[in-house]
């Protein structure tokens, strides 16, 4: 509390006022390094060189920022939700850091304002300010740590702008975006049964794989083929987010199937497949594990 009652005194003799008031307007406290907060809404089509000659912009924070809100709201549903199990936990996790959630959060606290990019960017196909978001958290974990990290989540994000009772209830069909971004991409998608058993109580259990121009996306598992489908797709949705590589890696795939397909003009448009590469049901028992 002192800290805090410090740090707002000194607000008022810093040279550079304005930049220092804009930050602590959205963040509920006065930064302390500055320069870690701008770097987090520096676009990487604004990059700067550093003295050490390292091109710098939020990239990297937001890699960091990534991984601290998702344990931030893991945190939080785990307390809120105490008699929910872990697949619920997860889809309302994913419903809350989801692309779409983060750039109208960004929008609604004004952190647009504040980004330097020399992209056009356009909010119905542009995930800039979700991605200068997380660069944010990342910059208040370095700055003030995790603990300050949540209570701005809780206090400034949750409270005003998420109802997490009714966010859990909605329904988000990750299958569709995959289709969607295909569709956009120009990228064929595949959905492969793995395998199908019977787990220690007799539920039917479904294994599922994306291809994305014939590299695996992602593995999900259900106790429906939906349920197992919609699991490896969101697994899919997060490396293409998370690995540009992996993304860069599809699109050459693709450009190799359509070059081989040129000449067949009953397949230029990118395909969405289920194929079951096993009988519908293969009965196979888990056994529990014991300890």
């Amino acid at each position: 509390m002192l800290s805090e009652f410090i740090d707002i005194i000194r607000l008022f003799i810093f040279r550079r006022k304005g930049p220092y008031l804009l930050y602590y307007h959205i963040l509920g406290f006065v930064p302390r390094n500055l320069e870690i907060y701008e770097q987090a809404c520096l676009h990487r089509s604004s990059s700067v060189k550093s003295e050490e000659g390292k091109w710098v912009n939020n990239e990297r924070l937001e890699f960091l920022g990534d991984a601290i809100l998702d344990a931030i709201v893991a945190d939080i549903l785990y307390n809120e939700f105490e008699s929910k199990k872990e697949g619920f936990l997860t889809n309302t996790r994913s419903k809350i850091v989801q692309r779409e959630m983060l750039n109208k959060i960004a929008l609604q606290i004004g952190l647009d304002k504040l980004i330097v990019s020399s992209t056009r960017t356009h909010s119905h196909n542009s995930y800039i300010y979700g991605n200068a978001f997380e660069a944010l958290i990342g910059a208040i974990y370095i700055d003030r740590g995790y603990d300050v990290c949540k209570k701005f989540i809780e206090s400034r994000i949750i409270k005003p702008y998420i109802d997490l009772s009714q966010i859990a209830r909605k329904e988000v069909n990750f299958k569709s975006k995959l289709i969607e971004w295909g569709q956009k991409n120009k990228v064929d998608i595949t959905f492969e049964l793995i395998e199908s058993f019977l787990d220690h109580e007799n539920n039917p259990v479904f294994q599922f794989q994306v291809l994305l121009a014939g590299l695996e996306g992602g593995i999900g598992i259900g106790y429906s083929k939906k349920e197992s489908q919609q699991n490896a797709a969101q697994m899919a949705l997060k490396k293409i987010k998370t690995d540009r590589d992996f993304a860069s890696q599809v699109r050459e795939a693709q450009a190799k199937i359509s070059a081989r397909s040129t000449n067949d003009p009953d397949n230029q448009e990118p395909q969405v497949t289920e194929i079951l590469t096993l009988p519908s049901f293969q009965t196979r028992i888990v056994a529990c594990e014991k300890e």
